[in-house]
């Protein structure tokens, strides 16, 4: 059969305009090429070092992680209350292909020319303060940068040059910019929030600690026991640290959200302490 002139130009325009109609594709050239996969940190803000306890150290989390697939990480709404709850507040949200260029180009112009470390405790003059971390993969860049005070300074210090000082104030900008997301993105490219509960945790195991409160044990519901969970990692003594994922996280995330961080578990007559801190996307192991 043949095909008239006018209607192949039909069928061309038709053809077009469902190119025209096609989402956006990442990794086809569209906007700032980024990994797609739920895996992939594309942008990650996080504290390190700081004048604060062992467990917080263990069990914190990153203020902000944006994955491949449009996955947000969060931490959620902490409950002023004492003991607090075992398992800690996360939230996560998802972020459409738009909402993740809109924050890929906020990160790469506010980066763009900044030092990847500065770490000068002397120029600050703020001392056992955090640090820090903004990690980017995106586009042409992968950076981490690493900066000690951040927050914490309001003023340039006598010993701070100018330049190291506006790029601070970039920095701060921008961390206070990705915490408060639904204010600037487009319409409609962030969803609502709900609870994370991840496939899996970390959990960070010692002997019972007495303390002041003192509080119902819960058996250990799991099959391997206690005394010999996890092994010994770097940083965290007196905790052994092993993970638990899929149908045993299950079964134990159930358990824990009965608990408090000061609740003994009970196993085999003895009682452990335990830390929990699930797993993000792109973590497996302690």
């Amino acid at each position: 059969m043949k095909v008239r002139p006018a209607a192949a130009s039909i069928v061309f325009l038709l053809l077009l305009m469902a190119c025209a109609d096609a989402p956006a594709d990442p990794g086809a050239g569209d906007g700032i090429d980024h990994g797609t996969d739920g895996h992939d940190v594309l942008v990650r803000v996080a504290f390190e070092g700081g004048f604060t306890t062992r467990e917080w150290t263990l069990t914190s989390l990153p203020s902000f992680s944006l994955y491949g697939d449009g996955t947000l990480v969060l931490p959620g709404a902490q409950i002023e209350l004492y003991p607090g709850p075992a398992l800690p507040a996360i939230s996560t949200r998802t972020v459409t292909e738009d909402g993740i260029q809109a924050t890929l180009e906020e990160v790469l112009r506010s980066i763009d020319g900044v030092p990847d470390e500065m770490l000068d405790m002397g120029s600050v003059g703020i001392a056992d303060a955090p640090t820090t971390v903004i990690t980017i993969h995106a586009g042409d860049v992968d950076r981490t940068i690493k900066v000690y005070g951040l927050s914490e300074l309001t003023e340039r210090p006598q010993n701070m040059s100018d330049e190291e000082f506006r790029a601070r104030a970039r920095l701060q900008k921008l961390v206070t910019k990705l915490g408060g997301l639904g204010t600037w993105l487009p319409d409609g490219s962030l969803a609502t929030e709900t609870m994370y509960e991840g496939s899996g945790a970390r959990l960070f195991v010692s002997e019972y600690r007495k303390v002041d409160l003192p509080q119902e044990p819960i058996a250990w519901p799991l099959e391997v026991g206690l005394d010999r969970f996890g092994h010994d990692a770097s940083g965290s003594d007196p905790y052994r640290c092993g993970v638990v994922e899929g149908a045993e996280w299950t079964a134990l995330r159930e358990a824990a959200s009965q608990a408090n961080e000061l609740t003994p578990w009970r196993e085999s007559g003895a009682r452990f302490s335990i830390l929990f801190r699930p797993l993000l996307p792109d973590e497996s192991a302690c």
